[in-house]
């Protein structure tokens, strides 16, 4: 029996190279659960320092002599962005069930539907969601074979940062937390942002923590609360206390991390090449028989833009005491 390709090669190279710059953003847009609650710098390859301009400057009582003594001084961090890349072999005819599989679209509509592109953007969504469960732990290691091992996640620097001295209670940007329950997680994690500087209370900010950490703090807040004509929901968007100025942001990429951050959204920094290199990619390939090889690579990193005391606040839950 003869063996038939649904999608020729020479269409799916031809989807890649007219979709290239959309498909190498894909993977960051597949992350937009974790993403959307931080700042892109695109167009970030390599190192790009970043960092808090500081000083002094105010206005006093007039005199026509005055002038400030000092210099406005920037403390630099550096956002580092890593060249990653990923080969994967498919048969185009398992491909398309997967792809088509789930979908609505049947009959004579199919024809009308661009099936190289489908199959590109879902490989690419694929690298976006292994994307998004690294942003915090990943740790990064140049023999690596997982996304884990690309870059340096937050919490991967945080821990950095607190061996450095550079996070810590003296700094006043680190707390140490018990164990988070149903009991304890309102009063816990409001003693938390009562703790952080005046200046990021001041703005809004958001409050990164687990899923569990998060469903504690429902459970306590409803049972400390009950029925009030102000509680109408049982889902929390905002900590209670802070003006509506800290959202709560439980994320899946979160689970098991030891830390709850409490950072403005500008403070949070991912950096990745946006299809500006030359060395990013996506593209199609046949080097055997049957199958065809989806090639990608591209740039991607995290960092901090300031880790003082006004721009974040770190806590380090207690693990659970093990049943």
């Amino acid at each position: 029996m003869a063996y038939e390709t649904i999608v020729p090669v020479g269409t799916l190279q031809k989807s890649a190279q007219t979709y290239q710059k959309e498909l190498i953003i894909m993977p960051v847009i597949a992350a937009k659960e974790t993403l959307q609650h931080m700042t892109a710098r695109p167009n970030t390859r390599g190192k790009r320092t970043v960092g808090q301009l500081g000083g002094d400057f105010e206005i006093a009582p007039y005199k026509s002599k005055r002038k400030s003594e000092g210099a406005f001084t920037i403390t630099p961090r550096t956002l580092e962005t890593f060249l990653g890349n990923a080969a994967k072999d498919f048969d185009p005819n398992e491909v398309w069930d997967t792809v088509y599989g789930s979908m609505v679209t049947r009959g004579e509509s199919l024809k009308n539907v661009d099936i190289a592109k489908q199959i590109l953007f879902y490989a690419a969504g694929l690298l976006g969601k292994k994307l998004n469960m690294s942003v915090w732990k990943a740790k990064r290691n140049a023999d690596g074979d997982t996304t884990d091992t690309l870059f340096n996640g937050f919490d991967t620097i945080t821990d950095t940062e607190i061996a450095a001295g550079n996070i810590s209670v003296a700094k006043k940007n680190f707390m140490e937390l018990e164990t988070l329950n149903d009991q304890n997680a309102v009063d816990l994690l409001k003693s938390l942002y009562w703790a952080s500087a005046a200046e990021l209370q001041g703005e809004r900010v958001k409050m990164y923590m687990s899923f569990d950490q998060y469903r504690h703090y429902l459970q306590d807040y409803q049972s400390t609360v009950g029925a009030t004509p102000y509680n109408q929901q049982y889902k929390k968007t905002f900590l209670e206390g802070s003006d509506g100025k800290c959202e709560l942001v439980p994320l899946v990429s979160k689970s098991g991390s030891d830390f709850i951050h409490i950072s403005p959204k500008s403070n949070m920094l991912y950096g990745y090449g946006n299809g500006s290199s030359s060395k990013e990619h996506i593209g199609i390939g046949k080097y055997a028989s049957f199958v065809l090889t989806l090639e990608a690579a591209m740039y991607f990193g995290c960092e901090f833009e300031s880790i003082s005391p006004e721009r974040l606040m770190v806590a380090k839950v207690a693990a659970a005491a093990a049943e």
